[in-house]
C-alpha cells in the first residue's frame, strides 16, 4: 500500500499548482490523503538566500513556456496568470483558517484553480472575497482571523520548519525523511511511497 507524503506548496507557485493537479489524481487512484503543507515561498527563499526565478527575466520567460508544456502533456487546464506574482501571504494564512473549519481541501482547490486554471487576479481583494463567499466564509471574520498573531506565527513556523528539513522551493515533497523538489519529481516520490 502506498504511503502518504508531505507536499509543501504556495499558491504563488505555478509549479505547485501543476503538482497539486497530479496529487489529486494520486489521491483518487490510491485512496490516500496527501499531507498539504502550506508555506510562504518568499519567506523560504529569504531563509535559503535564493532569488526567485520569477524575478530573473530569462528564467521567468522559460518558466512560462515550461509550465505550459507540462500542462499540455498532462492535460491540465493551465493559464499563466498575467497578474503574477500573486501576493499569497493572506491566502496562505487562509489555508490555516480553512483547516480549522474543515474546508482545507476545497479552499486549496478553489484558490489554485482561480490563480492558474482561470488566471484570476488574486491580488484584488474583491476577487478573493468572491471566492471566500463561494466557500461560505464570513469575509470580516476571515480578515480578523488571518490577522491574528497566532496564525501569523504558525505560517512563519511552518516555513522555518520546512527550511530546517531541507526544503528550499515549492513544490517540495518529503517522504521517508527524503526530500524531492519540483513537480516533475512526483514519479520518484511515488516510487519511494510504494516501498515497504
Amino acid at each position: 500500500m502506498i504511503k502518504s507524503f508531505d507536499f509543501f506548496f504556495d499558491f504563488t507557485s505555478p509549479y505547485s499548482y501543476l503538482a497539486h493537479k497530479q496529487i489529486r489524481n494520486i489521491e483518487n487512484q490510491y485512496k490516500i490523503v496527501i499531507n498539504y503543507m502550506p508555506i510562504l515561498l518568499g519567506g523560504l527563499h529569504n531563509l535559503a538566500e535564493i532569488e526567485a526565478p520569477a524575478f530573473i527575466p530569462s528564467k521567468a520567460r522559460f518558466m512560462i513556456k515550461d509550465c505550459k508544456l507540462f500542462a499540455e502533456k498532462h492535460n491540465i487546464k493551465f493559464k499563466f496568470n498575467s497578474h503574477f506574482p500573486i501576493q499569497s501571504l493572506n491566502l496562505m494564512r487562509g489555508v490555516l483558517i480553512a483547516k480549522k473549519e474543515n474546508k482545507t481541501s476545497l479552499y486549496i482547490d478553489k484558490f489554485f484553480d482561480a490563480s492558474w486554471g482561470d488566471g484570476l487576479n488574486l491580488n484584488n481583494q474583491n476577487v478573493v472575497n468572491k471566492i471566500l463567499e463561494d466557500l461560505n466564509f464570513n469575509i470580516e471574520t476571515f480578515k480578523l482571523k488571518i490577522s491574528e498573531q497566532k496564525i501569523k506565527d504558525e505560517l512563519k513556523k511552518r516555513t522555518k520548519d520546512a527550511f530546517l528539513k531541507g526544503v528550499f522551493g515549492a513544490p517540495s515533497f518529503i517522504i521517508n525523511k527524503k526530500m524531492f523538489w519540483g513537480q516533475d519529481r512526483l514519479e520518484f516520490v511515488l516510487k519511494e511511497a510504494q516501498k515497504n
